[in-house]
């Protein structure tokens, strides 16, 4: 029994040994793995790129009071539109009307005394003539006299100013268009310390603003100066926030004057038309700007890119289908595809997934991606 035991570890060896070489010999009869393969091929391409912007109005203008007082009326409908100058609301206007009318009374009280003043200094001046009065009586009765006259000036502006404040108890629309909701109700104290009663917008026209990197504010200027064209002044695309693209295209008013060194970001005013009222102020949108175009640019599917330690790589098929990799440098994307800056030629056969399992020189079964094939370009999900 124990000669028996003792042989035992010799034949389980040479039964392992044998499982092993089996199992060698199925790999190496497994046949080679087949994968799908592009052409890389070029195209002319017009890359364009999204914003994160909101619309306001042509013209925002917010409705303040100039005067302190209680709201006595709205005299409009919330929501709808305004012409200029029509009366919003009124303010209690007792206060202003007895301060105009005690600049009244101080215009009037000036007057008689300027009247004085001057009959003083006509009784004076014939007397002074005649050295019947000193030189000093005269010189008083024309001081006076040129006092009186500013007291009745000064008394003419208070009742000028208190005019006005009475007249900014009738809050009158700025310029014409649509009216928001009244942040006051009638009762209110409302105060001139810019204090917000409601706001008017001309939507005729509505204005999308947006930030743009640096990078490509770089890019499209020289697609522009490419055509003799170095302003931002081209035409925009608009993209609502249920996916829909606004039927009216816009173009770019203006861009601020610097990059905000903060976000590296220039903001850019673009205009749209809006005939039927549809956009409002306040909105966020996607501004869609064609920034670059691009003559035979060699494209690969995004799909076929690998990248290990920040550089990106593919698989190409060569001589006798074997596999062999390329290092590339890419440039930006182009729906599912991606523009190769370098590292590749046109016509090379580019191998789409997969790309863990090749290696160098391995034999593979190349199979040309079926154009009907919708999802093979599809980048799956992490």
């Amino acid at each position: 029994m124990l000669r028996k035991l003792r042989y035992f570890p010799y034949f389980a060896i040479a039964v392992l040994i044998s499982s092993c070489g089996e199992k060698k010999e199925e790999q190496k009869a497994l046949p080679p793995l087949e994968v799908q393969v592009i052409p890389a091929s070029t195209q002319d391409v017009s890359l364009y790129a999204d914003y994160v912007g909101q619309t306001m109005g042509e013209s925002d203008v917010e409705v303040t009071s100039r005067v302190d007082g209680w709201v006595q009326s709205l005299n409009y409908q919330e929501g709808g539109d305004v012409k200029a100058g029509q009366l919003l609301y009124t303010i209690d206007e007792l206060p202003f009307q007895n301060k105009l009318d005690q600049a009244r009374g101080g215009l009037a009280e000036a007057k008689t005394l300027l009247e004085k003043a001057r009959a003083d200094l006509a009784r004076i001046e014939p007397l002074a003539a005649m050295n019947a009065v000193s030189q000093r009586e005269l010189v008083a009765a024309q001081a006076q006299f040129g006092a009186a006259q500013g007291r009745v000036q000064s008394a003419e502006a208070a009742v000028r100013n208190a005019n006005i404040e009475l007249g900014y108890t009738r809050i009158k629309a700025p310029i014409s268009g649509m009216i928001g909701i009244s942040k006051v109700r009638v009762g209110d104290y409302v105060g001139a310390s810019r204090m917000i009663l409601n706001t008017i917008s001309q939507i005729r026209t509505v204005r999308a603003r947006f930030t743009m990197a640096e990078n490509d504010l770089f890019r499209l200027y020289r697609m522009n100066k490419a055509k003799g064209n170095a302003t931002l002044n081209r035409d925009v695309e608009m993209i609502l926030s249920d996916g829909s693209v606004f039927p009216q295209r816009g173009v770019i008013n203006f861009a601020d004057r610097q990059v905000d060194p903060s976000t590296g970001a220039l903001t850019i005013d673009a205009s749209f038309p809006n005939p039927d009222r549809m956009l409002r102020p306040g909105l966020y949108v996607k501004v869609r700007l064609l920034i670059e175009k691009r003559d035979s640019a060699l494209l690969i599917p995004q799909k076929a890119i690998a990248e290990l330690q920040g550089q990106k790589q593919v698989f190409v098929i060569g001589d006798s289908n074997k596999v062999s990799m390329k290092l590339i440098q890419t440039g930006p994307k182009y729906g599912r595809y991606t523009i190769v800056e370098s590292g590749l030629v046109p016509g090379e056969k580019v191998v789409i997934g997969g790309t863990a399992l090749l290696r160098n020189g391995m034999v593979v079964v190349p199979k040309a991606l079926d154009p009907k094939d919708s999802t093979a370009l599809d980048i799956p999900e992490n």
